[in-house]
């Protein structure tokens, strides 16, 4: 009942009004009066809210908050810059967090993840991971539920989705150039190379150390920067890659592709992601990694910034014992494990800016690797034309982060990719694909949300 009833109304309209009609009179009006100054705060309060700074499209992502701002510290590593070399390899030149590329602006604090792990006939005289084994499940009552065997390219790959540019070669000139350019769309503007040591590989690539050159160089041609995530091998521990990283910087150092950042404090530094970081100790991390150890790489010429990989709970405290500098996220799944959980970045967050550590969620368009965990469905998460994503983006800048990552570019097994996939079928097999949306939708998308990104940090940082 908003202001009395039907008969109230009816008695003000006669010419002959008793004590009654009075009352009722009077009752009117100060309901009248109460509605106009209800009126009155609700348009102020709206027009308040036009000029409160833009929250990044909240509606995709009910129930997330943003975070009040959080006062910095003097000393935090800030990775919100990097070096432009926009001279020859090997100049200095001053620091910025973007440039304008050949396909438009690009933003340093947007990291997306790159695999070289692809081979083709035409190139390698072999299909190298489109032909990939179905992994079986370390349960052999549950494993024996399901095929096993390989893919046979190239009209059965290792993935649910199918790439544009077909089974490609990681070593072809032409995809390397193609993959500067879809990245460059997107914005991005740090591709985040999957590295292993010289003559090593993952249990189903072949060594492509040797392809780092040619990544840098096609990197540096389209104004991206490069930086590198050391993947777990056989006898990896922290001596190992304090060895990778002497090797990393002795060999690209210079190039003016290789990524660096400012700190705070105005030093230019490389930035490294050390993946499944937590099988190896804190206690050995610690003698590489602090400035009293072993084998310390502080304040020397490797220092740099070094980021792990947080999956349980308890990693945080491990990486902050390790004398690591940040930590991130990876995985695309959200729910899959605590750290790539969105409900869990809030806390991550402040446990980080309290131990003045970097937080880089890890965002994804979406997850599914049964076409090569066939026993995996539980993990899957649809893409949902592009919600899922949108929601994961909203989700890491509602904790405002300084760097973002995108998993990932062109990991196909996973379903993660955000390259270009095109509609296939075959006799045996229907691949998704990105319809209704064109083929560039996920490059458009990531754009779209690192210019959000870097136009609300500018609001952050006022």
């Amino acid at each position: 009942m908003l202001c009395g009833s039907l008969k109230d109304s009816a008695s003000l309209l006669s010419p002959r009004a008793g004590p009654s009609s009075i009352m009722a009179r009077l009752r009117r009006k100060a309901c009248v009066a109460l509605f106009l100054f209800t009126l009155f705060i609700f348009g102020t309060l709206m027009g308040l809210r036009t000029l409160k700074p833009s929250d990044g499209f909240s509606d995709l992502a009910p129930g997330l908050d943003l975070l009040p701002i959080l006062g910095g510290k003097g000393n935090r590593r800030s990775v919100s810059e990097s070096p432009v070399q926009a001279h020859p390899p090997g100049s200095n030149t001053k620091a910025a967090l973007s440039i304008s590329g050949p396909e438009g602006t690009v933003f340093y604090d947007v990291h997306i993840f790159y695999y070289t792990w692809y081979g083709s006939p035409h190139m390698d005289g072999k299909y190298i991971h489109w032909d990939h084994i179905l992994v079986p499940h370390w349960d052999p009552k549950v494993s024996s539920s399901y095929p096993r065997g390989r893919h046979v390219p190239p009209e059965d790959i290792g993935s649910s989705f199918y790439p544009e540019l077909n089974p490609y070669s990681s070593r072809d000139p032409d995809v390397l150039e193609s993959h500067m350019e879809q990245i460059g769309t997107s914005a991005a503007g740090v591709l985040v190379l999957s590295w292993y040591p010289p003559g090593l590989a993952d249990d189903n690539g072949e060594p492509a150390e040797d392809l780092v050159p040619a990544v840098l160089d096609a990197a540096y041609r389209h104004n991206l920067k490069v930086a590198f995530h050391i993947q777990p091998y056989r006898g990896r521990n922290d001596q190992t890659v304090h060895d990778n990283i002497k090797y990393i910087i002795d060999r690209y150092g210079d190039h003016g592709a290789f990524y660096k950042f400012t700190s705070s404090t105005g030093k230019s530094l490389p930035l490294f992601y050390i993946y499944d970081s937590y099988l190896t100790p804190p206690e050995s991390w610690s003698e590489f990694l602090t400035p009293t150890g072993s084998h310390s790489v502080r304040d020397s010429a490797y220092d740099s910034v070094f980021i792990a990989l947080i999956v349980e709970e308890r990693h945080k405290h491990d990486i902050l014992a390790g004398g690591f500098d940040g930590m991130y996220t990876y995985f695309a799944s959200n729910g899959f494990s605590f750290g790539s959980s969105h409900q869990n970045w809030k806390a991550i967050k402040a446990f980080c800016d309290g131990n003045n550590l970097l937080f880089i969620p890890s965002v994804g368009p979406g997850y599914i690797d049964t076409s090569i965990r066939p026993w995996n469905n539980h993990n899957t998460r649809n893409r949902v034309n592009g919600r899922y994503y949108e929601t994961a983006l909203q989700a890491a800048l509602n904790v405002r982060p300084e760097v973002i990552t995108i998993t990932s570019f062109n990991e196909w097994h996973e379903g993660t990719q955000i390259e270009r996939a095109t509609p296939k079928k075959t006799a045996t097999r229907v691949y998704l694909d990105y319809q209704p949306h064109g083929p560039d939708h996920y490059l458009e998308l990531t754009r779209h949300w690192a210019e959000q990104f870097n136009k609300e940090k500018e609001q952050w940082l006022m």
